[in-house]
C-alpha cells in the first residue's frame, strides 16, 4: 500500500494502528540496545516520530513488512543515540542484571539466557533479539539490520556457540540455512 497516496485521516488512524502493534517490541528493542529505561523511551518516541514523518515513503521492499521497517528505524534511532555524545555521560556502570530488573517485560523471559544474550557482542546480540524476541523472519530481521539473509544464518549460529545453545523448534534450519 502507497501512503502517500491515501487521505490524511486514513494515515493517522493507520499511524495510531502501527503504534498500538508496535510500540511494544520497539521500547523493548531500545531497551536492549540502550540498557536504559528513560532513554528507551525516548528513542520509542523519537522511532514514531520518524515512523509518521516517512510513512509516505515505505513501501514493501523485497518483501518487508511494517514491523521490520519501523524497526529498522529503531535499531537506527537506538545506534544515533549511542554515538550522540549525551550517552558518553550516561552511567555505564549499571550492570545487565540492574537493567534487566528495571524492566517488567523482560523478567518474564528466562533470565539467565536473557543475561547471556546481552552478553553477547553486539552484532550477534542484535539478531538473536530481532529472530527469538520479536519473532521476525530471518529477512526481517535482514532487513532491519541491513544486512544478508546469509549473514543473519552466519550470526545466529555463531550466537548458538557462545550461548552453548541449540535451538529447538524454530532453528535457522527450518529457513533453508
Amino acid at each position: 500500500m502507497n501512503i502517500a497516496s491515501v487521505p490524511s485521516e486514513v494515515r493517522k488512524l493507520e499511524f495510531e494502528r502501527w503504534m498500538r502493534e508496535y510500540e511494544t517490541a520497539v521500547l523493548r528493542t531500545c531497551f536492549l540496545y540502550l540498557a536504559d529505561r528513560a532513554l528507551a523511551e525516548d528513542a520509542l518516541q523519537d522511532t514514531f516520530i520518524k515512523v509518521w514523518r516517512n510513512m509516505d515513503r515505505f513501501e514493501c521492499r523485497n518483501g518487508c513488512s511494517v514491523k521490520s521497517w519501523i524497526m529498522r528505524i529503531a535499531i537506527n534511532t537506538c545506534k544515533d543515540y549511542k554515538l550522540s555524545a549525551w550517552f558518553r555521560h550516561v552511567d555505564k556502570t549499571k550492570t545487565a542484571e540492574e537493567a534487566l530488573a528495571s524492566s517488567p517485560e523482560i523478567k518474564r523471559a528466562s533470565h539467565e539466557l536473557y543475561l547471556d544474550v546481552l552478553h553477547l557482542p553486539d552484532k550477534y546480540k542484535h539478531v538473536i533479539l530481532l529472530y527469538y524476541y520479536q519473532n521476525m523472519t530471518l529477512e526481517e530481521a535482514a532487513y532491519s539490520l541491513g544486512i544478508s539473509r546469509p549473514a543473519i544464518s552466519r550470526r545466529l549460529r555463531k550466537a548458538y556457540a557462545l550461548l552453548h545453545y541449540t535451538p529447538e523448534g524454530r532453528g535457522i534450519d527450518e529457513e533453508g540455512y
